[in-house]
Order: C-alpha cells, then sequence, then structure tokens
C-alpha cells in the first residue's frame, strides 16, 4: 500500500487554538484521530506536513508512492476507492481546494524542496460523499456521523465482551466492550447511537448513557455520570457530571458534577468541581466564536455552541463559561463571575482580571499533571508550547 501523508492548510488557522499544538488530522471526531482512521481505512502509516514548530514530534517519510491527503478530510467507502484507483500525479478536488494526490517519490522530493514538478491532473470530486471539519463547531456537529463509521469499522467481524448482568442496556448489537472495559450497575442506551467502551476503560456505578458514546481506551466515566450523545472520552480521560454532544481529546479532567455540552476540550485539561458551560443563548440566538484568523467574534450559524479549550488549560472550582468561550493553551482560569468568551493563550486570572502565566511556572504544573499519568514532558513539547507562548503573545493585548 502507499505511503500517507496528512497535510494541513488554510483551515489549520481556523481550528486555532486545538491546532496551536498538534496537525488538523490528530484532533479526535468520532472514536479515532482522523489520523487513525485514515491509517484503517487505507492499512498504511500516515505522516505530516504540518508548521515548522510542530514538524519534530509530527515528522514525515515518503516512498515510491504516496498518497497526499488533505488533513482536515475524514475517510470515507466512496473516497478511498477513488484513491485506490488513482494514478500517479493524479489529484481530486472540491472547487479549487485540494483533497488528495498521488505523488511518486522524485514528485515528494521537488515538493519538500519547493520545486516545480508540472501540472498534476485533477478530478473534481462534487459527487463524492465524505465529511470535512472547516470550522470549530464542525467538530461536536459531525460527531455522531463519525462516531457511527467509526463503530462500525473497528467492530466488523468482532465480537465484544459479554455486558455485565449488573447493568441494564437496550440497543445490544450496538454496544461493544473492548478487552479489559469494566461496566457494572449503569444503564446503556444505544438504540439513539452506538455505544463504544474501549480497552481498560472503566464505567462506575450508576452512570445513564443515551448513545452514541465513545468511551476511550483507559478513560474512566465517574459514579453517577450522565451521558447524552454524541459524546467522546478521549483515552486516559475522566468525566463525571453531565455531559452531552462533546469530545474530550485526552488525558484531560472533568471529574465531578456540572454540565459541559457542545464542547471540545483538548488534552491535559482541567475542569475544576461543578463548572458549568453555557451551550444556549437565553435569547436562543445565533452564537458567535472567536475566530483567529479574523481577530473578531465571528457568527458560527449555530444555536447551541459551548466551550472549546486548547491543551494545557484548567479551570477553577464552580467556573461559569459563557455561550461560545474559547480558551488558548496553557490558560488558568479562575474567580468568581463569567470570564470573558476570549481567553488567550499563557494566561492566568477570570473576572476580576487577568495577567501573563509565565512560562517557568506553566510548566511546572504541566510536569507535574503529566508525571501523574507517567507521561514525560519533554524537550519537544517544551519547544512546542515556547512557540506558542510566542505566536500568541499579539492576543495578550495588556503586554503591549
Amino acid at each position: 500500500m502507499a505511503n500517507i501523508i496528512l497535510f494541513d492548510n488554510e483551515i489549520r488557522e481556523q481550528l486555532l487554538p486545538l491546532t496551536y499544538t498538534r496537525p488538523v488530522c490528530e484532533l479526535r471526531v468520532g472514536i479515532l484521530t482522523i489520523r487513525e482512521k485514515w491509517e484503517k481505512w487505507l492499512n498504511a502509516k500516515a505522516f505530516y506536513i504540518t508548521q515548522d514548530y510542530l514538524a519534530g514530534k509530527y515528522s514525515i517519510e515518503y516512498d515510491k508512492e504516496n498518497y497526499l491527503i488533505n488533513g482536515s478530510v475524514l475517510p470515507s467507502d466512496q473516497l478511498c476507492r477513488l484513491l485506490k484507483q488513482m494514478d500517479d500525479g493524479e489529484a481530486f478536488l472540491a472547487g479549487e481546494e485540494l483533497i488528495a494526490a498521488k505523488l511518486d517519490e522524485e514528485q515528494m522530493e521537488q515538493l519538500m524542496h519547493d520545486e516545480d514538478f508540472g501540472e498534476l491532473k485533477g478530478f473534481d470530486l462534487q459527487e463524492t460523499e465524505f465529511l470535512r471539519i472547516n470550522h470549530l463547531c464542525d467538530l461536536y456537529r459531525l460527531n455522531d456521523q463519525a462516531m457511527r463509521q467509526d463503530f462500525a469499522l473497528l467492530t466488523a467481524g468482532r465480537t465484544s465482551q459479554p455486558i455485565s448482568p449488573t447493568n441494564r442496556w437496550t440497543g445490544e448489537d450496538q454496544i461493544f466492550i473492548e478487552e479489559g472495559a469494566k461496566v457494572e450497575f449503569s444503564t446503556l442506551n444505544a438504540n439513539t447511537g452506538p455505544i463504544y467502551i474501549g480497552k481498560d476503560a472503566e464505567i462506575m456505578e450508576g452512570c445513564n448513557i443515551r448513545g452514541g458514546l465513545a468511551l476511550c481506551e483507559g478513560a474512566t466515566l465517574k459514579i453517577g455520570a450522565k451521558i447524552y450523545g454524541a459524546t467522546t472520552i478521549g483515552p486516559y480521560s475522566k468525566v463525571g457530571g453531565e455531559v452531552n454532544n462533546s469530545i474530550v481529546q485526552g488525558y484531560s479532567n472533568k471529574a465531578h458534577d456540572g454540565f459541559l455540552g457542545n464542547s471540545f476540550i483538548g488534552e491535559w485539561c482541567n475542569i475544576g468541581a461543578d463548572t458549568n458551560t453555557s451551550n444556549l443563548k437565553n435569547t436562543y440566538d445565533e452564537v458567535k466564536l472567536w475566530n483567529y484568523p479574523a481577530g473578531r467574534f465571528l457568527p458560527t450559524g449555530q444555536q447551541f455552541c459551548g466551550l472549546f479549550m486548547g491543551d494545557h488549560s484548567l479551570c477553577g472550582i464552580n467556573t461559569m463559561f459563557n455561550t461560545g468561550t474559547v480558551i488558548g493553551v496553557g490558560a488558568n482560569v479562575f474567580g468568581a463571575g463569567f470570564p470573558r468568551n476570549f481567553i488567550p493563550s499563557f494566561v492566568w486570572g477570570g473576572p476580576a482580571g487577568y495577567q501573563t502565566y509565565r512560562t517557568d511556572k506553566a510548566f511546572q504544573s504541566i510536569e507535574r499533571m503529566m508525571a501523574r499519568r507517567n507521561k514525560d514532558f519533554d524537550i519537544q513539547e517544551r519547544l512546542i508550547l515556547l512557540r506558542v507562548f510566542e505566536d500568541s503573545a499579539k492576543y495578550r493585548t495588556w503586554e503591549k
């Protein structure tokens, strides 16, 4: 099988702050990340074309045959069948935007050195069905469809571990429990969407789950959690309280009571006890959301929109987030009242005022949090976050 190379384009800017710390294809939607989907659909390892400062962690390799694929595009059966029929030098387009191309080794060399390798033969994909992540709200908006596709992909031809008789359930054919997972004394309704419980994940007693739910490897639902679909809890995350149509990327905690809806939480985040997120304005108006490329709030076209939180950000107990809030990377938010709808990266404070969260202090907390999960805060991660600190300085207006 040919090599897969997932590339970032201008969509990456639309997905900040989540893509400050990763390529677009490393975002989780459904059960799997976009990269993981492509690797399973095409049975090949994927590499990256991304920002220079991310390339040390997300590297590129190429071979004699290479599929160059837009990292914001999710695979589909129809799209993958077309890819497998491609010849070298051919490209698939949606309008004028490149969706995929097949390049040989020489063409890849020329591409990597910004050399001209001639025109590609283009084909329009107007009639081809596939999902794309173009804006932040697409992540939760498309999560149900992506989860159903991933569920079918991951469970085809396989047998689930049996459901413990201490539970009550309906829609058993849409419930899949991986090896080592624990589910006891809970209710599972998969009639509204699939329920996937990953390897070594745990659903504690008294949880009420209305699918779809993806509880990924090593993740935990705390006692009495109330989950509405489509919700994804990424690897090794701990979640409690009430959650509706939200995604947790991985290694993050929302372990206590409080509501989270129509939201996306990055990695290594911590949501304080009794924190609540508004996902609907009390005027029922369309929600506006901070847009990094525009540098202002723009309409989302959505009536329901909650919180987007970048990696390594935290909030204190009883935090109240307004509808359509965006928090950058490495922020520490606390205090009474509603924080701003846009909080830049590396900020310390809340409604009473904000100051810069110095990287030496932030890195101490990050190192401690990662050590609790037996993960190293290595030099590569530090360099990425130092770059994010620099790139996001313009939004910390008090520094000017």
